[in-house]
Order: structure tokens, then sequence, then C-alpha cells
């Protein structure tokens, strides 16, 4: 099993930046794609960005030009660098990825706490 634990959150202003991180840990041979998802109230879970083992990125298009997504293959962790946070933007931020586990398996990961962006004047 694959567990996930994200952190960097944290109340903030609109326009400011943050950097989230998310560190994957557990029976891990590899790793394939990984990435960052959202969830606002009465919404639901949205897929921000996201990388590639290789590192080619996609980006909703709500994010694209302010958020990088980049990953450490080497420490199994993959961060998203957040510019000019919008008000909207206010959600907890889950990664998630797919795994190849000891035994030659892809899983995805156990979703984690993730970890909550607050934007707010």
């Amino acid at each position: 099993q694959v567990q996930l634990v994200e952190s960097g959150g944290g109340l903030v202003q609109p326009g400011v930046s943050l950097r989230l991180s998310c560190a994957a840990s557990g029976s891990i041979f590899s790793i394939n794609a990984m990435g960052w998802y959202r969830l606002a109230p009465g919404k639901q879970r949205e897929l921000v960005a996201a990388i590639a083992r290789g590192g080619s990125p996609n980006y909703a298009d709500s994010v694209k030009g302010r958020f990088t997504i980049s990953r450490d293959n080497a420490k199994n962790t993959v961060y998203l660098q957040m510019n000019s946070l919008k008000t909207e933007e206010t959600a907890v931020y889950y990664c998630n990825g797919e795994f190849r586990v000891r035994g030659g398996a892809l899983r995805h990961g156990s979703w984690g706490q993730g970890s909550q962006v607050t934007v707010s004047s």
C-alpha cells in the first residue's frame, strides 16, 4: 500500500504564493504519473495538475501560467508551486498517482488528509 502525506498549505491573502509538497511512502518500486487535486466546499474533487514520470506537466486551464508541478523521483515527492492565488482556490489539496509496488502491480495511493489552502483577504 502507498501512503501520501501533503504539506505546505495555509491561510494566505489573494495574490500570494504557496508551495505544496507531497511525499509518497510504502512498498514503492517506481512512480508513473502523479497529480495534484483539490476539493472545495460544495464541489467535486478536480485535477489541478499532473506530471508524467519523465517530467511532462499538464494543467487545468484555470491554473495555467500560475501553478507549476514538479517532482523529485529520488525522494518520491511531488510539489505544486502556486502563484497569484485566488479566493476561489480555497480548498483542500491532495496528491495521488500511479505507483508500481513491489511485486509488480500498479496501484493508486491511499488518499491522505490533504493540505488546506485558504485564500482570503
